[in-house]
């Protein structure tokens, strides 16, 4: 836990494969759908706090929201799930999670140095007129 709170995720997700399925026999959706979200950064704080049964409820609602006949309150509680378990931007802020910039692997070329490209100003655009022309 960081100063006032946070929590620092790793940006390359969880590792290793999903918990076992806790709910009855899952459909192959919902299984895919485990699959990819144990791996989010997200799934690091929900090993720790012991929320594989929360997150087999989200999936399974999840699924059967993606339906075309899903009802509105169906959709909803996806919605609550999803800022619960911090997969939203609302969720990540009231869980105090934020995820680590993504450690870029080193390039094995030399170095490459690249000047900052200056955007033009308004000032650039302007013109000095000498005195007595352009009136």
């Amino acid at each position: 836990m960081e100063k006032g709170g946070w929590r620092t995720l790793p940006a390359e997700g969880r590792e290793g494969s999903a918990p076992e399925w806790p709910l009855t026999e899952g459909a192959d959706r919902e299984l895919d759908l485990w699959d990819d979200l144990w791996s989010k950064p997200q799934a690091v704080a929900w090993e720790d706090m012991g929320q594989e049964l929360e997150v087999a409820l989200f999936v399974r609602t999840l699924a059967e929201a993606e339906r075309a006949d899903a009802r509105v309150d169906v959709k909803k509680m996806v919605r609550g799930y999803l800022d619960s378990l911090g997969l939203s931007v609302a969720g990540m802020n009231r869980n105090r999670w934020r995820i680590a910039p993504a450690v870029d692997e080193p390039v094995a070329a030399g170095p490459v140095s690249v000047a900052p490209v200056r955007r033009p100003s308004a000032r650039d655009r302007l013109k000095v007129v000498p005195s007595g022309e352009g009136t």
